[in-house]
């Protein structure tokens, strides 16, 4: 039987892969975030021991409040539904889904056992719209790991790789690397973090991406997808 045709482009390509599945992932994506919301707000609300006060480095200090970065941080949740967006079989989407499940659980796990917040910051946001409802809803608990910077590093890592599968431009994949450098600075920008849960939120990311980079489904399941020009699962 003939192959189905294969997208000559990395616009095709691209295309394919977000319509692939679309409302599994968009639906998906919002429930999975939600139940992640729950078990953050609940230690957040109910530590099972005492608090720890992240210490503050002298980058800290160094770093002043920036609340025009507001938007790079709420950003995130835009950010985080382009990787499960661009992949293209519904087992490559579950396999993600597993990988970044067992980075938020894992997130979860280390602010039970070890909750920690940032030290009061004498800053007035009363003139700021918008910084009064982040700092009601998200107190400056459950510090360390940011987890605001290990989803987006797991993010990045992953689009940065269905980017290069896809043949993009190099301009998108350094839009990317920027968004990612956008959120992760504005943890710090609008004090949400300090520099050492930042350093750990990114390792955290880190030790998850690269092996979920490396394991996962090498072949695809006859009649799961067309091939593509860019198969981003590799035959071993």
């Amino acid at each position: 039987m003939a192959s189905p045709p294969r997208p000559q482009t990395w616009t095709a390509d691209i295309g394919l892969r977000i319509r692939r599945h679309f409302l599994l992932k968009a639906v998906g994506t919002t429930v999975f975030t939600w139940l992640f919301f729950i078990g953050y707000f609940h230690l957040l609300r109910n530590p099972a021991f005492p608090v720890a006060v992240m210490p503050l480095t002298a980058l800290d200090h160094l770093i002043p409040f920036q609340p025009y970065t507001l938007g790079a941080y709420l950003s995130l949740w835009v950010y985080v539904g382009i990787a499960p967006g661009l992949q293209l079989t519904f087992r490559e989407l579950v396999v993600y889904g597993l990988w970044i499940g067992a980075l938020c659980l894992t997130g979860l796990a280390l602010f039970y056992f070890w909750p920690t917040q940032i030290p009061p910051l004498p800053i007035d946001v009363s003139g700021y719209p918008g910084f009064a409802m982040l700092q009601g809803v998200d107190a400056a608990g459950n510090a360390c790991p940011s987890m605001h910077v290990a989803v987006a590093i797991f993010t990045a890592l992953w689009i940065e790789h269905l980017l290069r599968q896809a043949g993009t431009p190099a301009v998108l994949r350094i839009v990317n690397g920027a968004w990612f450098l956008a959120i992760a600075y504005s943890t710090l920008a609008v004090k949400q973090h300090v520099v050492l849960d930042v350093v750990a939120g990114a390792l955290l990311g880190m030790a998850f991406a690269w092996p979920s980079l490396r394991w996962r489904p090498n072949k695809r399941l006859r009649g799961d997808s067309p091939p593509v020009g860019a198969d981003i699962i590799g035959h071993h």
